[in-house]
């Protein structure tokens, strides 16, 4: 298994544990208030999305990957996610260790 594989494992978990915020609008207030530590975009989302999580993203300091998939994030997850957002330091940091 790789990595990334365990990764996309690891997301699912921490939505079974309730550690993620997922849906534009949600994950944009997480990072705004600072309680999301990693954020993840879609490879594939629109152009005005990927500007604007990005912009956000770096105005607020907020860690963005954009490794994944739309399918890929949905698939972990269980629901059709274009962005979502980590709270807990923990995933965090495991997830920032596999994908280095």
């Amino acid at each position: 298994m790789t990595n990334s594989e365990r990764a996309l494992q690891l997301l699912g978990l921490a939505r079974r544990a309730g550690k993620l915020v997922t849906g534009e609008s949600f994950v944009l207030a997480a990072v705004r208030d600072k309680s999301a530590r990693l954020v993840f975009l879609a490879s594939d989302a629109g152009k005005s999305s990927q500007k604007q999580f990005r912009d956000k993203t770096t105005s607020y300091d907020v860690p963005l990957n954009d490794s994944f998939t739309k399918d890929q994030l949905s698939t972990a997850i269980g629901s059709a996610r274009t962005v979502i957002a980590i709270t807990d330091p923990g995933f965090v940091r495991k997830l920032q260790q596999l994908l280095k």
